[in-house]
């Protein structure tokens, strides 16, 4: 019992601090360019509670991590008017991107950190060692797979909004209009056809590709912060 707790609780801690500055993000760029809806609904706040959904961000994640070793979760969206941004159309490009931004800068802490940890830990005690090591590699994982995991395409994540920028307006419109109908479609995308059909995995097949491959750098970063 007290491994499952402390499994799930390595899990947990580096979750919520991942999404929390995922949100901030938006809502600090959203504000440096024009809309300040955030910080009037005090979003712009590292207390937890003001962004963590409890199934979203707290259950579902743990089960999925612990289950699939994914973590599929969401927050309390950081509100933004881009009707205030002053491009709008930029504007939401640079909010989108500055969450999964700030999960790459986060990660980048983390193997620093865990670099630091494993040259300087020394003889401390090995439980709590291997508590706080579990933390930071998790802290990892989890960064990397959110960052690239939002970047989908696919309404409501950050990506979504990417695209829509990208897109010539009129079929930007026609995009947009799809966004009420995406958490069916990340649902089935992600949930439902795997299930069907074990091989057409988007996470495996288009997710995790990536996030392996720039979760290597960031652990020759821990190598290279312990000395190794």
């Amino acid at each position: 019992m007290n491994d499952t707790v402390l499994q799930i609780a390595a899990i947990i801690i580096p979750l919520i601090i991942a999404i929390v500055f995922h949100e901030i993000a938006h809502g600090l760029v959203a504000r440096m360019l024009g809309d300040p809806t955030a910080h009037e609904q005090r979003r712009l706040s590292l207390n937890p509670l003001r962004h963590v959904d409890p199934f979203g961000t707290l259950i579902l994640p743990a089960i999925l991590w612990l289950t699939t070793h994914t973590a599929f979760g969401w927050a309390k969206p950081v509100p933004v008017n881009k009707r205030r941004l002053r491009d709008p159309r930029r504007g939401m490009m640079a909010v989108a991107a500055a969450g999964p931004g700030m999960n790459l800068v986060l990660a980048a802490v983390g193997a620093v950190l865990l670099g630091l940890l494993v040259r300087y830990a020394g003889d401390s005690d090995a439980a709590s060692l291997a508590f706080v090591a579990q933390n930071f590699n998790n802290f990892i994982a989890i960064n990397v797979f959110l960052a690239f995991f939002n970047l989908l395409p696919i309404p409501p994540f950050d990506g979504s909004h990417i695209v829509e920028g990208l897109l010539p307006r009129a079929a930007a419109r026609s995009y947009e209009r799809l966004r009420p109908y995406g958490i069916l479609a990340v649902l089935l995308i992600l949930l439902v056809i795997p299930r069907l059909f074990p091989g057409w995995g988007l996470i495996e097949r288009v997710v995790f590709p990536p996030v392996e491959w720039l979760g290597g750098y960031y652990y020759d970063l821990v190598r290279f912060v312990a000395g190794g």
